[in-house]
């Protein structure tokens, strides 16, 4: 298994995955939905029992090689998303949430109404024996920014399980990998990793595509082992993560603020959903919001409240923050 780390796999993954013993603390698979994208070396558009015979195997080859207290995340549409539930019953998984990720930039019908979101399950192998990170994905709550309770616990509150801070990824979008036709954000990524594992576990990806769980994986300081069917996107994942090789290594002192620091401040902006104007004028939840921001940079006091507002305001005015949910919403 040693040869597997920290690597991004040529081949498929049910045939990859059967020489395998368990290895992978946390699994994310967001495979093709069978709805007629253009993949490089893929046909998305099976008869309906192929494809549920398939989704079967795959899901029974990550199982297999799942720790016993491991994790298992599938992405899936509106039209097999039943079928993925009732195959993991029959292999014994756990579901603990159903997660909606609603997404603006949805695609656009004719005669029905809009389709603007994608759904997530999570499973576990053992319902009383997992990892969860609770305090690694808390946000500000309503009672914080809103109500102003003095009841409310001071590290926020878990997220819903509809999860609407992560946009669709357009064209458009800085992010964006060019010729990859269905690419995740790294901010919703994120946050499955730091809910489901630990530093040094290992995430496994069955349908790697543009490579974005093992470049966040690496990011996050977890080992990371993708499988592609497509040389192509095998390629361009590997170059892709050696991108995000070499990070600055934060000194003492007041730092410049290196890119993986503007990701993880735009990332907890849009999770937390306070407007940056707000922050400026609440030092209570700008003082919560850079407690979380050092912890997330794993160096307490790195940066000031006013390094915050300075640095959201830099970014606002260059275009590269983005709008908050109900910004967008009120925007339209």
């Amino acid at each position: 298994m040693k040869r597997w780390l920290n690597k991004i796999i040529s081949g498929d993954c049910i045939e990859v995955l059967s020489r395998a013993k368990p290895f992978a603390d946390l699994i994310f698979a967001d495979p093709p939905f069978n709805i007629g994208y253009k993949y490089d070396k893929y046909n998305d558009k099976q008869e309906k029992d192929s494809y549920f015979g398939w989704t079967e195997k795959w899901m029974r080859a990550c199982c297999d090689v799942l720790t016993k207290d491991g994790s298992f995340y599938i992405a899936m549409c509106d039209e097999h998303v039943a079928d993925v539930k009732i195959i993991a019953n029959k292999l014994h998984l756990f579901m603990r949430n159903w997660i909606i990720w609603h997404y603006t930039f949805g695609q656009q019908m004719k005669n029905k109404f809009a389709r603007s979101h994608t759904h997530i399950l999570y499973f576990v192998k053992d319902k009383d024996n997992f990892t969860f990170k609770a305090d690694a994905i808390r946000v500000i709550s309503d009672r914080q920014k809103v109500y102003k309770d003095k009841r409310a616990y001071r590290d926020g509150k878990m997220p819903d399980d509809v999860w609407d801070e992560y946009p669709r990824l357009c064209g458009t979008f800085e992010e964006r990998v060019d010729d990859f036709p269905c690419q995740m954000p790294e901010g919703l990524l994120a946050r499955i990793i730091r809910a489901s594992s630990n530093e040094g576990d290992w995430v496994l990806d069955p349908f790697s595509g543009s490579g974005t769980t093992a470049v966040v994986a690496h990011k996050l300081n977890r080992i990371y082992t993708g499988i592609e069917i497509s040389e192509k996107y095998v390629k361009e994942s590997k170059n892709r993560i050696k991108d995000s090789e070499g990070l600055p290594v934060e000194g003492e002192g007041l730092p410049k603020w290196p890119d993986h620091a503007d990701r993880e401040l735009k990332w907890l902006y849009h999770e937390n959903k306070v407007p940056d104007g707000k922050l400026r004028k609440d030092k209570m939840l700008l003082s919560i919001f850079t407690a979380k921001l050092n912890e997330r940079l794993k160096k307490a006091q790195l940066y000031t409240p006013d390094d915050i507002i300075d640095r959201l305001e830099i970014l606002r005015k260059a275009g590269k923050l983005g709008a908050l949910r109900e910004e967008r919403v009120h925007s339209k």
